[in-house]
């Protein structure tokens, strides 16, 4: 906008000027060399303005031609940089595709555009990787390092390639390499933290850790967690040979993160150990008022060694009344009344908990009341059948795996913190399972005859070789599994020559007609009075004087009876 009135103000001015000149004609006379030359005012005004302008001309066309090599040096050069941006742009994309040939392609024609570039060389090496070909993606990996600018560049393709081949010692010696080269930086650090603590060393870890914190790579709560579980490792390399430092990380932990589970329970371990139960104590409460546990639970009870069982009942009770109707809780009273030997306790615990949450912990408990209390083992080996087919308890889990205790580092990925409290997947039901009769599954009548205690008077008889219990009333027998003899095959006979008659066939189809029994019903079996002399019960259904088979059942063998298949009973898939 300036310009343009800078511009009609001199338009305006040599108008103006030229004006004057038209209304003040004037001559002008000028002598050289005994010459002459006499003009108007107006014709030596143009001829000046005419004389500048060949001037600005002349010289416009002398810079053109000076300027004109460099010229072209720079349009080519701005050229090779556009089809250099291009092939690079189109190199990256075919990278991330994962189209090697493409990428090599690309990376190729970049560096004819533009070698030496550090993007060049990247791009080089990402087609080397893709192509398969690790020596050459090495060798540039290197020729970045060697560069200030792109150092940082090639220790992380150093580091991917060595964590590729495997080689997890040149792996960190890259990331701490990295690290001194910029401790801020995240994939060196978080590879470092990893690396020191699968390889155990705590304390280098926590140093490394605050190094991060400081720096801002992790963010206050995700650092704070990271240096309990630090810290919980830290106490238990410690705790045999310095329970007091263990205690005082342990500590220092649990206030850190007080719903971490394992912090919890090693502190009170260790301040159970040093003499200090009620701390413990204090622990142990603090983190089951935030989320129940079943080891918070085992915590709590082993605080004091030596108790009885009847004061370890007592104490379980005032931490279930912290998170009262839950079922961590009914379950860890169940269990501290079992150790108590306290059954109708731990039965009528159980009882909601069957009715309500079914899983494999409570059937287990059901069978183990069953056992201990009256030693009845066909009872808890129906209970152990119902716990094959219940719902799954939570776990300690770390990449898909399944652990019976947590740990610091997943012994898989080498992850900090990868653990996690939470239910498996299901099973799945293999061929010898689906054989199997499904188990009965958890009855919502609270007069479940499995729930109901044994009367006092009444104690489970154990059945003698080859005879029947009638059923006790008020409860149901279920069928025992795998209690089918294993005879041997009677011997085939001998085949009689052909011109002989089979004189045995029906002597045979007699003995056979006569072992089936045709007795009556179960109702009519059950409504007629026993035999007197202790016969066995199951053949109470013949009669005593029965006269056996007529002439025609004797003439005609019955159908071979197909065998059954022998039911097997399996605690796990």
């Amino acid at each position: 906008m300036i310009r343009i009135l800078l511009l009609i103000l001199i338009v305006f001015a040599l108008a103006a000027g030229f004006v004057w000149l038209a209304d003040n004609p004037g001559e002008i006379a000028v002598t050289v060399a005994g010459y002459e030359v006499r003009t108007t005012l107006m014709a030596l005004a143009i001829a000046v303005l005419l004389v500048v302008l060949v001037l600005l001309v002349a010289s416009a066309l002398i810079r053109l031609l000076i300027r004109a090599p460099f010229a072209m040096r720079r349009q080519n050069r701005d050229r090779r940089r556009e089809l250099g941006q291009q092939a690079l742009a189109k190199g990256l994309i075919a990278a991330a595709a994962g189209d090697a040939a493409l990428a090599a392609h690309y990376a190729a024609e970049l560096r004819h555009y533009a070698r030496g570039e550090p993007t060049t060389l990247f791009l080089t090496a990402e087609a080397a990787r893709l192509s398969g070909d690790p020596m050459g993606a090495r060798a540039t990996y290197e020729t970045m390092v060697a560069r200030a600018d792109t150092r940082l560049l090639g220790l992380r393709g150093l580091f991917l390639e060595a964590q590729t081949r495997g080689d997890t010692v040149a792996a960190r010696s890259f990331a701490e390499e990295g690290f001194r080269e910029k401790p801020g930086i995240a994939w060196a650090a978080n590879a470092l933290l990893e690396s020191q603590a699968a390889d155990g060393e705590w304390a280098a870890a926590l140093t490394t850790l605050s190094t991060l914190t400081a720096a801002g790579t992790i963010d206050g709560p995700r650092g704070r967690r990271l240096k309990a579980i630090l810290l919980t490792a830290r106490a238990e390399q410690l705790e045999a040979s310095d329970p007091e430092a263990a205690r005082d990380l342990a500590v220092e932990a649990h206030q850190l993160e007080p719903e971490l589970v394992p912090t919890a329970v090693l502190a009170s371990r260790v301040l159970s150990r040093l003499g200090d139960a009620k701390k413990a104590g204090r622990i142990i409460e603090a983190t089951w008022r935030i989320e129940p546990h079943p080891e918070l639970a085992a915590a709590y009870m082993s605080i004091r060694p030596g108790e009885s069982g009847r004061d370890r009942l007592r104490r379980m009770r005032a931490l279930v009344k912290i998170r009262a109707n839950h079922l961590e809780g009914q379950l860890a009273l169940a269990r501290a009344a079992i150790e108590a030997q306290h059954w109708d306790t731990a039965r009528a615990e159980l009882q909601s908990v069957v009715n309500a949450h079914p899983s494999e912990r409570a059937y287990l408990m059901m069978a183990e009341i069953e056992e201990g209390e009256h030693r009845d083992i066909g009872r808890a080996r129906d209970w152990l059948s119902r716990a094959v087919r219940a719902p799954r308890d939570p776990a300690w889990m770390a990449d898909g795996f399944v652990f019976d205790h947590w740990e610091p580092v997943s012994p898989i990925s080498s992850r900090i913190d990868a653990f996690e409290w939470k239910v498996p997947a299901e099973r799945h039901v293999g061929e010898d399972d689906r054989r199997l009769p499904a188990p009965p599954g958890p009855s919502t009548d609270l007069a479940d005859p499995m729930l109901a205690p044994f009367p006092p008077e009444a104690a489970p008889p154990s059945p003698a070789p080859g005879r029947a219990i009638a059923p006790l009333p008020g409860r149901a027998l279920f069928p025992v599994v795998n209690v089918e003899p294993s005879m041997p095959p009677e011997p085939e006979p001998e085949p009689l020559p052909p011109d002989e008659p089979d004189e045995t066939a029906p002597a045979l189809a007699t003995i056979v007609a006569t072992a089936v029994p045709s007795g009556p019903t179960p109702a009519e079996a059950s409504s007629e009075p026993a035999a007197g002399n202790g016969s066995d019960a199951f053949a109470a259904g013949h009669q005593p004087d029965d006269p056996g088979p007529s002439e025609t059942e004797q003439a005609v063998p019955p159908p071979p009876e197909t065998p059954r298949p022998r039911r097997k009973f399996r605690l796990f898939p």
